[in-house]
């Protein structure tokens, strides 16, 4: 089984972003920590501060015959119809996850634009969200076998 970690903007400096939101680990580290955790998967992680790379590197991911995208689209979430076409366009599942609790932020953070082209959504639980996340798209995987 392959899964994608995918990061949008702002992401590779969790730890140091604002730790009271975000907390102060790293996310290198805790990639270490998650990938030590599921040993039957194979993960690769793509963080982009750009939109047309985080598009791009879904459809590679398809053509790479990855099974399933965990994905924090970061602000894009709320901003970004182009990700949620290309969301729909791969055949692949996403599970959408963020690490802060979107529904208690801003107005504005408590829309998101890829929630409806994605089989889930997680929020709140600090970088564990990612590991919801997997266990969640694992789930998902398995019943579309059965």
């Amino acid at each position: 089984m392959n899964i994608l970690i995918l990061n949008g903007p702002n992401l590779h400096v969790i730890g140091t972003r604002e730790p009271k939101i975000y907390g102060s680990r790293s996310f290198d580290s805790f990639y270490q920590e998650l990938s030590a955790g599921f040993q039957n998967i194979r993960f690769s992680y793509f963080q982009s501060n750009h939109e047309g790379e985080l598009i791009d590197r879904l459809y590679q991911a398809q053509e790479e015959g990855i099974d399933g995208v965990v994905f924090n689209a970061g602000a894009y979430t709320h901003t970004s119809l182009a990700l949620a076409d290309a969301i729909r366009a791969v055949s692949i599942p996403v599970v959408e996850v963020h690490i802060s609790n979107v529904a208690s932020r801003e107005e504005i953070r408590r829309t998101s634009l890829i929630a409806s082209a994605c089989v889930g959504s997680i929020s709140g639980f600090g970088l564990f969200s990612y590991t919801l996340g997997c266990y969640a798209l694992l789930d998902h995987i398995n019943k579309q076998v059965e």
